[in-house]
Order: C-alpha cells, then structure tokens, then sequence
C-alpha cells in the first residue's frame, strides 16, 4: 500500500487519507451506536470493517503524518467529517427504542388516546395532580423512527399544550405490539 502511494501525487494521497478516515469513523459511529443498542453480530461486521480500513489505509501513512502537516490536516478533516457524517446517518436510521412520556389535562389525554388507538399504538394512562391542575401521564414506547412523527402529531392535535419527556430505552419485555 505505501509503494502505491508513494506512486501519485502528494495532494491526491491527503483525499484517499481524507476519504478513508471519513469512511473509517462513520463506520465505527455506527459501531459504537449499534454496539450500545444490543446489535453485537452487526457492531463486529463493521468493527471488522474499521479495522481493514484503517489498517490498509491510515497505518500505511501514519508515520508520516508528524511530517506533513498538509496531510495532517487533512487527516483530521476527515476525523471531524466521519463523526459528523456517522452521527447523522444513525439518526436517520433511528436503530432503537424510544420512550414518550406525554403530561397533559382530561381534554387532550383524550385526543392523544383517540390518535394513538387509530395508529395501534399502546399506551398506558396514569392519573395525576401538576402544580395547579390534574393531569394525566401517557407512557408510550415506540421504534424511535416513529417517535418524532408521533410527537409532531400530537403537539400538533394539542395544539402544543403537552408536556413531553422523551428518552431511549436499553431493554422492555411485552407490552401491546411491542415484540423483542
């Protein structure tokens, strides 16, 4: 690998370096990502990947890089871009579970459980006291791809007036059209 590039051009070497680090750390954000999320076969095929990349591309130059700081910058644009770049591809795969907890008063608890039974969403209903009013809890866990369409939903129904806490969930057992 390093007779190749030794072969072009130096600011053709600092792209491939530039490139593969990109790929190289969107690769291991996902990683991480699906490693926390329970997805071990599929967190080791790209820990694999990682490891080929870094280990055919980014070695061969690394002792050079001290040396060359044109290559060294671009090296570390290419670091900041791959955790950038793997950061927002996990959002837009959404890989997990989300947890809704809606607060609002009788009338709106209505209109979120009419809009959560006409989606088969389940749903758990607890009755409470705010500061000032009763208030009700609605617990729903969701893909986390759903969550947010599912929230502008209901904000939008509400007309705003809810409280939302959202968060992920690591692990859960049964439930209504939840399998895991």
């Amino acid at each position: 690998m390093s007779e190749f590039l030794a072969s072009i051009h130096p600011i053709a070497v600092c792209f491939i370096v530039c490139a593969a680090k990109i790929i190289e750390i969107t690769v291991q954000s996902l990683k991480t990502c699906m490693m926390v999320k329970g997805q071990r076969l599929k967190a080791a095929g790209l820990g694999f990947l990682e490891c080929t990349i870094w280990g055919l591309v980014i070695s061969t130059i690394i002792g050079t890089l001290g040396d060359n700081l044109f290559l060294l910058a671009f090296y570390c644009v290419g670091y900041a871009t791959g955790l950038f770049l793997g950061s927002t591809l996990e959002s837009k795969i959404a890989l997990g579970t989300s947890n809704l907890q809606l607060i609002a008063n009788d009338e709106n608890t209505e209109t979120i459980i009419a809009y959560l039974k006409e989606n088969n969403r389940g749903y758990t209903v607890f009755d409470g006291h705010g500061s000032t009013d009763k208030m009700n809890m609605i617990l729903i866990v969701l893909p986390r791809r759903d969550a947010v369409p599912t929230l502008k939903e209901i904000r939008r129904l509400c007309h705003n007036n809810v409280f939302v806490v959202a968060s992920e969930v690591s692990k859960y057992a049964g439930g209504y059209g939840m399998l895991k």
